[in-house]
């Protein structure tokens, strides 16, 4: 179906190898953007800052190298579109569960499958989970 442009090709790169396969997986049937990986310091310190991320530097699964995590969004990209959210992080997690990859999805952090009890959803965030 989709394939990733030069851009998100080079922000995947910068992410854990899991999450590279996975996520080459995930848009052969669901096309998607990947908006960011890994993050230096002054970029994690303005999402903190904007309330975009709840960990301030350097405790985000994004500012370790290859990141633990990544942010992808389902193109084209309509933020308001909340459903369609749900619907990628189910088919994300779905392929993971496939290939043996667990993963944390920002819009359920507990890993309950219940996502009305976040109190901070972050809808393109991914990352891989501590065993």
């Amino acid at each position: 179906m989709g394939k990733f442009s030069e851009h998100s090709n080079q922000l995947l790169e910068q992410c854990h190898p899991d999450l590279q396969r996975l996520f080459r997986e995930v848009v052969k049937g669901f096309d998607c953007i990947v908006e960011c990986g890994w993050r230096g310091q002054e970029e994690q310190d303005y999402y903190y800052k904007i309330k975009k991320s709840k960990a301030k530097w350097p405790n985000s699964k994004h500012n370790c190298y290859p990141s633990k995590a990544v942010d992808v969004t389902p193109y084209p990209l309509e933020w308001k579109d909340i459903n369609r959210m749900y619907y990628f992080a189910g088919y994300v997690r779905a392929k993971a569960e496939d290939l043996g990859i667990k993963i944390i999805c920002g819009i359920d952090w507990d890993n309950d499958t219940e996502v009305d009890d976040q109190s901070f959803n972050d809808y393109p965030h991914f990352q891989l989970k501590e065993v």
